[in-house]
């Protein structure tokens, strides 16, 4: 049994003082990732810094007609608020599909969006692991690989982001707010998430001891107008093989006014789709067109023999999210067959 520290901070400036002082410092929130990675051995902190009970858990109103969310709601209460159901109908239905209903009322909107890889060989403390143990190597190269990623992966690291709501988030251009001993930050949450390079023990560009205070929203009519469809093993409990958000603005002959594209299971972070973007802005909308942008985007993929089988599953499920936002485009795609 690992002895840990316990520190109940009375406000987030002494949480993000306590952790920033201390190396061997965490934060807890609803502790669905963490309390796992603590009984595997894969984290291995000194001090838990409980953050779950700090006054951060409002969904509030913006004067520009936005919402803000504060870090500790919890993921049902969130996917069930009407003006997120209505305006943002992406990030509910991503926080629907990210886990069981329990999970859901346990799990944080910022804990959701700081979860680590479900990489087998990350979670197994056998293995070599350069996520895990920098420099020890990347077991998941030549293993078992049906979850690697396909874009943006490097010789230190295949492994894949698992949280369906940072997808969503990124597609509906939302902004994350962190708090630091230095005052409070800002950023897309499009940049909150690394690519792996050369060190994949990274996950975000947070500092240690930088705490997300908040997500905000802002509206628009690609987020008014936008869905998320999740592929994978099962319906209940399991993370995307390939995800995909989609938000439209059209005119009313189907033009693409404007478009956001974000993928999951793909990559090491939410994958923004901007080359299929631009392939679809600007013209006329059917599923041709649809499927040309991905494969525009897709060019630059690598894969293996246990990844191929995921471009041809982003193409169809990015072609599915688009017929289920625009039906009237359902009907030219079966005369196409």
């Amino acid at each position: 049994m690992k002895e840990l520290g316990y520190v109940r901070p009375s406000d987030p400036a002494q949480a993000v003082a306590t952790v920033t002082d201390d190396a061997g410092a965490r934060f807890l929130a609803g502790g669905t990732n963490l309390v796992d990675h603590l009984k595997l051995g894969v984290a291995t902190p000194e001090t838990l810094v409980d953050v779950s009970h700090l006054p951060l858990d409002a969904v509030d109103e913006l004067a520009d007609g936005g919402l803000r969310i504060g870090t500790n709601v919890r993921n049902s209460d969130l996917a069930a608020h009407p003006r997120l159901r209505a305006e943002w109908p992406a990030v509910s239905r991503a926080l629907l599909a990210g886990a069981s209903g329990q999970i859901r009322n346990q799990a944080t909107t910022g804990g959701n969006l700081l979860q680590r890889t479900r990489c087998v060989y990350f979670q197994d403390v056998t293995t070599p692991c350069n996520k895990r143990a920098p420099g020890s190597g990347c077991s998941a190269i030549g293993g078992y690989e049906r979850d690697n990623a396909v874009l943006g992966a490097s010789e230190a690291c295949v492994a894949v982001h698992p949280s369906d709501l940072a997808v969503a988030l990124v597609a509906v251009d939302a902004t994350v707010v962190s708090l630091t001993s230095d005052g409070e930050r800002r950023r897309p949450v499009a940049e909150l998430h690394r690519l792996p390079g050369d060190a994949p023990d990274r996950d975000t560009v947070l500092e240690h001891g930088e705490l997300i205070t908040a997500v905000e929203l802002t509206p628009s009519a690609a987020a008014r107008r936008s869905t998320y469809v999740k592929v994978r093993d099962r319906a209940s409990y399991a993370f995307a093989l390939v995800s995909v958000a989609v938000g439209l603005d059209l005119t009313d002959d189907l033009t693409v006014r404007d478009v956001r594209i974000a993928w999951g299971g793909v990559a090491h972070r939410p994958w923004r789709a901007t080359r299929a973007e631009d392939a679809l802005r600007g013209r006329a909308l059917d599923e041709r067109a649809v499927r040309a942008a991905v494969d525009e985007e897709i060019a630059a993929a690598t894969t293996s023999a246990g990844t191929a089988y995921k471009l041809p599953m982003l193409r169809n499920t990015t072609a599915l999210a688009v017929r289920r936002l625009v039906p009237e485009i359902a009907a030219d795609a079966e005369e196409d067959r």
